[in-house]
Order: C-alpha cells, then sequence, then structure tokens
C-alpha cells in the first residue's frame, strides 16, 4: 500500500522516527533517547499488515479444505530516508546513517537488565503518526562522492515492525487470542480515521467512543491513550471491555 508523500510546502510537516527506551509494558515504551528527523520527506512509504490462515490438507478430500483463521500478523512500514551533505561537504550524512544503524542493536540502559533490547521506535508524520515498533533491517545505498572518497549522499530503507500494545484476552470459543491495540492520539486524529484505520470502518467510530467513555469525539485531546478492541468484541457487551481499559490505563 504506497503512499505518496505531498510536494506543498505551505504546510510541511516534518517527518521523523523517534527512538524510545524499551517499554516494561506492552505498548508503553520508556522515555525517548532521540529523534532521528528527515532531511528530506519521503516520498512513498509502504505499510503492509497480513493474516494468518491455517489449512489442514485431507488426502481423499476432492476439494479443498476450509481455511481457520489464526490470527493477525504484526504490521509493517518500510520507508526511505534521503540524507544529503553536498553543501556542506561534512562527514553528516555518515554519521547520520550510523545512527541508525545503531538503533537494531540494544540500548545502553538495556545492556545491564536480564533482556537487553534495541530501542523502541515511533514513526511520526502527519496522520500516519503513532506506528511503534522495532526497526528489522537498515540498508544504506551511498550515491555521491567527494574527490576524497568521503560519501555526501545516502538513501536508507528503514523497515520497521508493529509492537503489540496489549497480551491479547482469550476467546473462550476458539481459544485464540483477540489482539488489543492502544492508540496514542495525534494532532489532527478523529475517530473515524482511526476506526478506519484499524478495522476498515468508519462507522465503528461510534463503538469506539463507547468503550472508551468519549462524550464528544469532535474534541480528541492530543497525548490521550485510546483503546481499540479487537473487532469481534463489538459484538459482546461492552462493560468487561471498559473494565480492561481503566486497568490498562492505571
Amino acid at each position: 500500500m504506497p503512499l505518496t508523500g505531498t510536494a506543498d510546502t505551505r504546510n510541511l510537516t516534518p517527518a521523523k522516527i523517534e527512538l524510545l527506551e524499551p517499554g516494561q509494558e506492552p505498548g508503553r515504551p520508556g522515555p525517548l533517547i532521540k529523534e532521528l528527523k528527515f532531511q528530506l520527506n519521503p516520498r512513498e512509504l509502504t505499510m503492509a499488515k497480513t493474516a494468518k490462515w491455517e489449512k489442514k490438507n485431507q488426502k481423499k478430500a476432492s476439494s479443498a479444505p476450509p481455511a481457520s483463521y489464526q490470527g493477525p500478523d504484526p504490521q509493517k512500514l518500510t520507508v526511505e530516508m534521503y540524507f544529503d551533505a553536498s553543501l556542506a561537504r561534512d562527514n553528516s550524512v555518515v554519521t547520520q546513517v550510523e545512527e541508525l544503524f545503531k538503533a537494531t542493536a540494544p540500548t545502553e540502559k538495556s545492556k545491564g537488565t536480564k533482556t537487553p533490547s534495541p530501542p523502541w521506535v515511533r514513526f511520526m508524520w502527519g496522520g500516519l503518526s503513532g506506528f511503534v515498533g522495532y526497526i528489522t533491517s537498515v540498508s544504506a545505498k551511498y550515491t555521491l562522492f567527494a574527490p576524497s572518497g568521503q560519501p555526501l549522499r545516502a538513501v536508507c530503507t528503514v523497515a520497521m515492525e508493529e509492537l503489540a500494545s496489549e497480551m491479547g484476552k482469550q476467546n473462550p470459543t476458539s481459544g485464540g487470542l483477540q489482539p488489543r491495540r492502544l492508540h496514542v492520539v495525534r494532532e489532527g486524529d478523529t475517530l473515524a480515521a482511526i476506526a478506519f484505520r484499524e478495522y476498515g470502518r468508519a462507522s465503528l467510530w461510534r463503538a469506539v467512543a463507547d468503550v472508551n467513555g468519549i462524550d464528544d469525539p469532535m474534541r480528541l485531546r492530543p497525548g490521550r491513550s485510546i483503546l481499540l478492541p479487537a473487532a469481534e468484541e463489538f459484538d459482546a457487551p461492552l462493560e468487561p471491555v471498559r473494565r480492561e481499559l481503566a486497568r490498562a490505563l492505571g
């Protein structure tokens, strides 16, 4: 699903990747380590979401067996970052690329714990803000060099994978996990847009508002955490979901 950036610089919102200390709880990152700002906003980025299905073949069957839904895979985001020091003629391009490479190694703070972890990352760019995950790969291509061999321009492809915000609730009928996520409201977010991104149905904004006790959906406060239950839970009584929301948000 390629998403193309705009060339209109009159209302330009710079893209950035926040590096965060790994959180102690699902969906709750630790303090900000640093920001990796895009020198140029991406021309396009790709977001992918897949689902797991299982088929149990039978040797004597005359047709394909029915597939059984096993749950969603994490959302994936791939974006290109462009760095250019052709005017400055300094070492900034190499430094910026190295910062991306370091984001795949454990943080200094986590090295002293039982579970060392690379930083969590949050991609920030307008309506696409709020993706929290970790960097799975970084590849850098240097495209311009000074006569001395100093790299002056680079294109980095950064692949990220979503982190689960909630461990999920056991489904008593199927035994599968019902995934939930906590979404942090960003400037410009609407419940309809959030519901469309999460469920593919903007009409579910009313159910999301009901679960979270939102009386005025037109006045969403940036920074507020919103629980996004599994779509199947909207068919069940919402009071247990509300109680879990209160526990999740403390």
